[in-house]
Order: structure tokens, then C-alpha cells, then sequence
């Protein structure tokens, strides 16, 4: 005899409970979710719960170390060139010059 909704669901439930799922929500801008797609079209995976677990184990498996690099989030860098240091210090001095203010020191 078949099983109803409802005692699928329970069963289902049970599980969850059984082996602590957590279920993750997680919003993706379009480009992101792009990479994911494709990521997922390269390794014939149909579901995205499949894809992020895949991700996840084979993330942990690489260590400590590997994992950092492949988890690592893209940062903008700010790189202050010579010459807008120069004109930075140069004006930060003419100020202290025109209001030396409380400063101990002889610019």
C-alpha cells in the first residue's frame, strides 16, 4: 500500500531531525549565480544542492591551507601610487605650516 503525503512528510522530517540537516538559504547576484550555472552544466549536475555540497566537500578535502586559496574572497586593493603620496605629504605639511595646531614636531 502506498504511502500518503503526510506520512512522507513526517518521514522526511524524522530524518532531518535524524541527521541534523539545516536547510541554507542564500541569495546570488546574477553574476555569481552565472558561475554557478556553470560549474554546474561542466560537471552534469542538475541540482544546486548537489553542486553546493560538492563544492563544500571538495573544498574541505584540499586542507586547511588549499581551501583558504580557493575560498578566498576577492578584495579590492587600494595601491596609493609615489606621487599621490608625495602631493598627500607635501599638502599635509602646508596645512600644518598655515595651522601648526597642538603638533609637537617641526615639519
Amino acid at each position: 500500500m502506498a504511502k500518503s503525503g503526510k506520512e512522507r512528510s513526517a518521514k522526511a522530517a524524522l530524518k532531518r531531525i535524524e541527521y541534523d540537516e539545516k536547510e541554507l538559504r542564500h541569495r546570488l547576484r546574477l553574476g555569481t549565480r552565472q558561475m554557478l550555472d556553470e560549474l554546474m552544466a561542466w560537471n552534469d549536475i542538475k541540482e544546486i544542492s548537489e553542486a553546493i555540497q560538492n563544492l563544500i566537500l571538495n573544498a574541505h578535502a584540499l586542507g586547511p591551507t588549499l581551501s583558504y586559496q580557493a575560498m578566498e574572497s576577492p578584495r579590492h586593493k587600494v595601491q596609493i601610487s609615489e606621487n599621490v603620496a608625495r602631493m598627500f605629504r607635501d599638502e599635509s605639511l602646508a596645512e600644518l605650516r598655515r595651522d601648526p595646531g597642538d603638533e609637537h614636531f617641526t615639519p
